[in-house]
């Protein structure tokens, strides 16, 4: 068994998956990324932000019009017993972004998408308008997203390539793509984020 596939079987659950989330081209389950990727930009453990994904959508706000219309305390709520840190901050930005993505993009990601145009840098620079999302947070988002947005592919983001080349495995985005199937790289971009976490930790 190759470095890869023991990466794959070992640690291959992307981080959408671990937050419950089944990842479609679909307005639904971008937009629960999209809150993913704000909660896992504040460098909490990627627990902590999965497991308070999970919360705001099991208590109904897994659309941007559902938390974009919350009342604050109850999102703030979801976020406590989820034990989320900066509960104040966060629900604020979830809130604030809820109605960037309802109402410039009609509470469908693919909106973005189509404006993006395949173009990586716009779609970086899209995503960062979007509250408490910076530069970690959209590319946690592309990270992820490659695996339905395939014109983003391969992306691989300067953690997984830190992590790849400790591993003795290519330094470069591309030569890793080559040893994979397509649709198993936003799977390898998260096992090899693991193991540099693992690293750092």
């Amino acid at each position: 068994m190759t470095t890869i596939d023991t990466l794959l079987e070992e640690s291959g659950r992307t981080f959408a998956d671990e937050a419950g989330i089944t990842l479609k081209d679909e307005p639904a389950p971008l937009y629960r990324l999209l809150v993913l990727s704000v909660l896992l930009s504040s460098r909490v453990q990627a627990q902590l932000g999965t497991r308070a994904c999970r919360e705001l959508v099991d208590s109904g706000f897994g659309s941007p019009e559902k938390m974009r219309d919350a009342e604050r305390s109850a999102v703030h709520d979801a976020l406590s017993r989820a034990r989320f840190l900066s509960k104040d901050q966060t629900t604020d930005a979830l809130q604030e972004g809820a109605g960037l993505v309802a109402d410039r993009w009609g509470g469908d990601l693919r909106r973005l998408r189509r404006e993006a145009d395949g173009d990586l840098a716009t779609l970086r620079d899209l995503l960062t308008e979007v509250p408490r999302l910076g530069p970690v947070g959209a590319s946690i988002f592309v990270r992820e997203v490659q695996a339905v947005w395939p014109e983003f592919r391969p992306h691989l983001d300067d953690k997984a390539l830190d992590a790849a080349a400790s591993l003795g495995l290519p330094r470069d985005a591309a030569e890793l793509a080559g040893q994979v199937d397509g649709d198993d790289l936003a799977r390898l971009a998260a096992a090899l984020v693991r193991t540099e976490v693992r690293a750092e930790s």
